[in-house]
């Protein structure tokens, strides 16, 4: 496998690298580019964070968890190539000298990649889009000056990246070994065939830890990032089909449910949602991976594909029991299907911080009522509450073609009970999961109701 890309402005070819070199390692121990730091290894603290453009855009990217083969086609900046040819600092450099933004200075060259490139694609949301990147000793305040400071100074010249002009050449793809790049999902899927316990990478946010935590030995790996027929999304008027390699960024901006949206912004960071995909938090099985309970809430379908034989299945069969899905050797998630509704999903995400934590709990609710204020069809799933994302079938029973009332739910309550048996571990025990489960409940019916249910919301 060969891959070529563009480094802070030169053309870079790299023949038969290991497929789980990381870009942090790569930049660090062989460009002696030691600006870019590992601090957790995980995409957590923000503090490697490069800045990737491909013909989407350009990123702000976790480079600890980004794999050499992942850059095939694309360009990357890292803290070394901010400044101008000439030394001059780039504007958000400069704000952050002026607005006094460093003092250790470990996590500066991160904060500096994640403003640089707000500052090229115009984002004015630094409270969101800088929230994953860790700062313990100066504190958000002046970065966050800095970075509004800076919004008005022009884009410097060098920073408007291009990929290289090879990057359509398909320099892996099937035949060129265990490791591929393949352009298409047939190509992946021939490749899949032929090995059929070989690794697919697409944001690797969870396989980077297999790797960087586990010191994992993958085999046979698939990078899908030039699959663009993965990455498609399609909307009538009754539904949408988001591809598997769509990242979570995308399907952010696609889907039209608000609290779906706000579940995904606490997903993960902004660099964690550039990369991981819709696909891949569903493939890996995780009963704690955030996306599959409001899916389900929402009747989403699944589609499968093992050579040429094509399936569709209900999002929630998909899940057999902890880490088992219903998905055969060579077999890989094609796309996800997500029927337009009347926007009634609340969805609830439990955790012990915020922004960017895992999932204690998550819960989400779609529970229609016709015009005689009574419950049809109500879908009810959570994570965290069992081996694999399930839904609430006794309590969804409880509700059906009852009145929306506060007295319906309260009875409802006791019926979580024989839903769940969830475990104890060390983000909750199981009657704090169970009673917390229930108290979803009770506010997506006082959200329902306009009561004032979100700390975030509530004003004096």
């Amino acid at each position: 496998m060969e891959i070529t890309f563009r480094l802070n402005g030169d053309d870079i070819t790299l023949r038969d690298p290991s497929p789980t070199t990381t870009l942090l390692d790569w930049l660090r121990e062989t460009k002696h580019l030691t600006g870019t730091k590992e601090g957790c290894n995980e995409g957590d603290c923000g503090a490697c964070t490069v800045m990737v453009t491909d013909t989407d855009g350009a990123h702000a990217l976790n480079a600890c968890i980004l794999f050499l083969p992942q850059l095939h086609g694309k360009a990357v900046r890292s803290v070394e190539g901010i400044a101008e040819p000439d030394g001059t600092l780039h504007p958000v450099q400069q704000a952050m000298v002026d607005h006094h933004g460093s003092q250790c200075g470990f996590c500066t060259p991160g904060f500096i990649v994640s403003m640089a490139t707000d500052h090229l694609t115009g984002s004015k949301d630094h409270d969101t889009t800088l929230a994953g990147n860790l700062c313990r000793c100066t504190g958000y305040a002046p970065i966050l000056r800095a970075a509004k400071a800076a919004e008005a100074a022009p884009i410097p010249a060098h920073m408007h990246d291009r990929p290289p002009s090879s990057f359509q050449k398909n320099l892996g793809g099937v035949g060129a070994g265990p490791h591929a790049l393949p352009q298409t999902s047939d190509a992946l899927a021939e490749w899949a065939l032929e090995h059929p316990q070989g690794t697919l990478v697409a944001g690797a946010t969870d396989v980077g830890l297999w790797v960087t935590k586990h010191f994992a030995e993958l085999g046979p790996v698939a990078f899908l990032h030039a699959c663009k027929d993965l990455q498609q999304i399609e909307e009538t008027d009754t539904h949408i089909r988001i591809g598997a390699a769509v990242t979570i960024s995308r399907v952010m901006e696609a889907l039209p449910y608000a609290a779906l949206h706000e579940m995904f912004r606490r997903y993960g960071s902004a660099q964690v949602r550039n990369a991981a995909t819709i696909g891949g938090n569903i493939a890996n099985g995780s009963p704690i991976g955030d996306s599959p309970p409001p899916l389900i809430a929402l009747g989403a379908k699944l589609h499968l594909r093992r050579a040429e034989i094509r399936r569709t299945i209900a999002l929630e069969d998909f899940f057999l029991a902890y880490k088992k899905q219903d998905r055969a050797p060579g077999e890989f998630v094609e796309a996800v299907t997500i029927p337009k509704r009347p926007d009634r999903l609340h969805v609830y995400k439990l955790s012990k911080r915020f922004d960017q934590d895992i999932s204690a709990v998550c819960g989400a609710f779609y529970i229609p009522v016709d015009a005689a204020g009574r419950v049809t069809d109500p879908r009810i799933a959570f994570g965290g509450m069992a081996g694999i994302p399930l839904r609430a079938a006794a309590v969804e029973a409880t509700l059906a073609g009852k009145p929306w009332t506060l007295e319906t739910v309260e009875a409802a309550l006791p019926a979580f009970a024989l839903d769940y048996q969830p475990m104890s571990d060390m983000r909750a025990s199981a009657e704090y999961r169970l009673s917390t489960a229930q108290n979803m409940l009770l506010r997506a019916f006082h959200a329902d109701t306009s009561a004032p249910v979100t700390l975030r919301e509530v004003t004096s």
